[in-house]
């Protein structure tokens, strides 16, 4: 991650972490400290690390993670990790200055997603969602095991990535099986931003537009470009918006009122892992239910 000369905007966060430094004791157990900031990238790491680190992940589930901001206590926990496992390609919007912060005060921070062959939006942005990829996924897992060598060699960080990744194998598979219902004219989707850039490569699906233009849920839609989608719809014959449950659904729906009553609006799983008994509370269950409401509003 890149750095730059901090402003005085940046002190509550070196303050915040001397104080932790100041009273926190050393577990004494010989165990690391690794944060994630998302859910998803939380499950991934927990995953390798097992019972031999202790993790902490800094978004809730259902954030959006474009606008979360971290708390001055969060930051201070960031500086004082021992490995800080981040998405990067500009997905921690909110958190930037303060992760920025953070490496300047000597914080070890991975951002796996610029390792992970990232793709352009039609924008020329780069499109940060590669964990709609299991395969990628797969790949971010043995990035975390490398970061967990630097930090403890005497443990085998490998092989347990290795389980992890045949997991996201195996779910690519299960998601292929799931999707082959839908024919190859009907894969076209309209989605709340540009979020599944990743998942339509995969699976061999079309994103003919989104309701907020770009990667990011910041940006807002003019009212030219919401005519123009619904206008793009009409066109390719197009019923369904896929919203998120980490975001609002009010355009999407807006858009889908405009088109008439057959247009349903289908909110997946993005920025965040779903609650307990959602069945998406792990990176593959979010993974597969995407895929079946996918599939089950498209063959409709």
């Amino acid at each position: 991650m890149k750095t730059k000369l901090l402003w005085p905007k940046h002190l509550w966060i070196v303050t915040a972490v001397l104080a932790v430094t100041a009273c926190q004791a050393d577990t004494g157990n010989g165990t690391n400290r690794v944060v994630a900031s998302t859910s998803i990238w939380g499950e991934v790491v927990q995953g390798v690390v097992g019972e031999d680190a202790e993790v902490t992940v800094l978004m809730p589930v259902g954030a959006d993670a474009h606008d979360f901001q971290m708390s001055s206590s969060q930051a201070a926990l960031v500086a004082t990790a021992d490995l800080v496992i981040v998405n990067g390609l500009g997905l921690e919007e909110g958190m930037h200055d303060a992760l920025e912060a953070a490496v300047a005060e000597g914080a070890n921070v991975l951002e796996v997603g610029e390792s992970l062959d990232p793709m352009n939006v039609a924008e020329g942005e780069i499109d940060p969602h590669v964990w709609m990829d299991p395969l990628r996924v797969a790949r971010a897992a043995e990035l975390v095991a490398e970061g967990m060598t630097s930090l403890r060699a005497d443990i085998d960080w490998k092989t347990r990535a290795d389980v992890f990744t045949a997991r996201m194998v195996a779910t690519d598979v299960e998601i292929q099986e799931i999707l082959a219902v839908v024919p190859l004219a009907d894969r076209k989707l309209v989605t709340n931003h540009e979020a599944l850039g990743y998942f339509a490569e995969r699976y061999g699906f079309e994103v003919i537009g989104s309701v907020i233009p770009g990667p990011t849920t910041l940006d807002q839609p003019s009212s030219a470009e919401l005519a123009a989608l619904v206008a793009t719809m009409r066109e390719a014959g197009v019923a369904v918006v896929f919203a998120e449950t980490s975001d609002s659904a009010a355009l999407a729906e807006a858009v889908a009122a405009e088109l008439g009553q057959e247009t349903r609006v289908v909110a997946l799983f993005t920025e965040s892992l779903g609650p307990p008994g959602s069945g998406a509370d792990t990176v593959a269950g979010m993974l597969l239910t995407n895929a079946r409401l996918i599939a089950d509003a498209l063959v409709r």
